[in-house]
């Protein structure tokens, strides 16, 4: 079986909070249609733009908002409003799970490996990197 690997767009205020250990769960509205996913590069949008690490993909849960908020936020490292304005009008929403989140020691530029990078909204494939 062949593995994908996944580029997700994170703000660095939650990336931090996932250095700290707050976040063990990144929450998404829409999901990769592709589940045979190998590693999880984590790119830390404006003002950062880099590749700044990777985590192992843990479980994924499907559920409503309210559900993914009782059971997860105590590691969701986002207060209450953000994450239901992030939900605003879904009725459902997935929490990935981070595991061995590794970062790495000299954060890649996009640009190095990809001429014609665009940041994702959400995500993209790439197995590139």
């Amino acid at each position: 079986m062949e593995y994908m690997n996944v580029l997700l767009s994170i703000k660095p205020k939650y990336v931090n909070e996932m250095i700290t250990g707050n976040k063990k769960y990144e929450f998404r509205k829409h999901i990769f249609k592709n589940r045979e996913i190998g590693k999880v590069y984590i790119y830390s949008s404006s003002p950062v733009r880099r590749i700044i690490g990777l985590f192992t993909l843990g479980e994924i849960i499907e559920d409503n908002p309210l559900n993914l908020w009782e059971n997860y936020k105590a590691y969701s490292g986002m207060r209450k409003d953000e994450f239901f304005n992030y939900f605003n009008g879904k009725e459902k929403g997935f929490a990935i799970e981070i595991r061995d989140l590794h970062l790495f020691d000299v954060q890649i530029e996009p640009e190095m490996l990809f001429s014609d990078f665009v940041p994702p909204q959400s995500f993209c494939y790439c197995n590139n990197i």
